[in-house]
C-alpha cells in the first residue's frame, strides 16, 4: 500500500495507514525524513507546500512545529471542515500500525542519511520488534549500504526510475545481495527471470490498474506497489 491506501485518504497519514491494515495488503509504504531536531517523521515531499500550503522544508524545522501544521485531509489536496485535521505521523506510530495490523513495514529513506541516522531509525524499529518485518527502500544507494553494515539481515530493496544498463545494475545488486524496486515500465518477463536467477526479487512501482497489475504478475514480480489496488 503506497504510502497508506492513499487512494482512499490523505497519503501518508495514520487514516492511510489504518485503511491499508484492514484491507489485504501484504505491507504499507511510507517514507522517513529526520527532522531539525532528530526525530523521524514520514512525509513524502522535502516540503509541505502541496500538502499544507505552507513553504517548509521538513528537514529544515524542529518536529513540533511540523506536528502543529495540520495537512489536507482529501487526496485531493483540499481542506474539509467536518474531518479532524491530518498531522505528520512519527516513524514510531507507523510502525506501531503496521505491528497492530501485522503488516510488513516498507520504509523508503528519502534523502541521504548518515549512517548514525540510520543506526537510529533500526533501533526505533526494534523497540518495537519489527526490525524482521521491515523493508528498506532507497534511489540512495549508500542508504542501503548502511542500512547491511548496521543490520547484515535487512532486505533492502534499491529503487529505481529509468536504468541506463540492466547488466551492470543487476551486476551491482547481486553483490551487494540487494532486491530492486523498479518503475514498472522498465521490466519485462526476462528481466524478472533474470533477476530469480540471481537471487533477486522485483517489487515494481507504482501501479493502479488491475490490467497493469495482471500483466506484471504473469512476468513474475514478486511485489506490486500501488495507491489503491487490493
Amino acid at each position: 500500500a503506497h504510502r497508506g491506501v492513499s487512494g482512499l485518504a490523505t497519503e501518508n497519514t495514520l487514516a492511510a495507514f489504518e485503511a491499508a491494515g484492514t484491507r489485504s495488503y501484504f505491507g504499507i509504504e511510507t517514507d522517513v525524513h529526520r527532522t531539525k531536531d532528530g526525530k523521524f517523521v514520514v512525509f513524502h515531499d522535502d516540503n509541505l507546500k502541496r500538502l499544507a500550503g505552507r513553504d517548509i522544508t521538513v528537514e529544515e524545522t524542529d518536529f513540533e512545529t511540523l506536528r502543529s501544521i495540520p495537512l489536507f485531509e482529501t487526496r485531493f489536496y483540499k481542506s474539509d471542515s467536518t474531518r479532524p485535521a491530518a498531522q505528520i505521523p512519527t516513524l514510531s506510530e507507523y510502525i506501531a500500525i503496521c505491528k497492530q495490523y501485522d503488516k510488513a513495514a516498507v520504509i523508503e529513506l528519502k534523502n541521504h542519511f548518515e549512517k548514525a541516522d540510520i543506526a537510529a531509525i533500526t533501533e526505533e524499529i526494534a523497540a518495537h520488534d519489527w526490525l524482521s518485518r521491515t523493508i528498506f527502500i532507497s534511489f540512495d544507494f549508500e542508504n542501503l549500504v548502511f542500512v547491511r553494515e548496521i543490520d547484515a539481515t535487512a532486505t533492502v530493496q534499491f529503487l529505481t526510475g529509468e536504468v541506463d544498463s540492466f547488466d551492470s545494475l543487476l551486476d551491482k545488486l547481486e553483490q551487494h545481495r540487494f532486491d530492486w524496486d523498479a518503475y514498472h515500465l522498465t521490466v519485462n518477463k526476462a528481466l524478472v527471470e533474470n533477476c530469480h536467477k540471481r537471487g533477486i526479487k522485483v517489487n515494481v512501482w507504482t501501479v493502479d490498474e488491475a490490467a497493469v497489475a495482471k500483466r506484471l504478475i504473469k512476468m513474475g514480480v514478486d511485489f506490486i506497489t500501488s495507491d489503491i489496488l487490493e
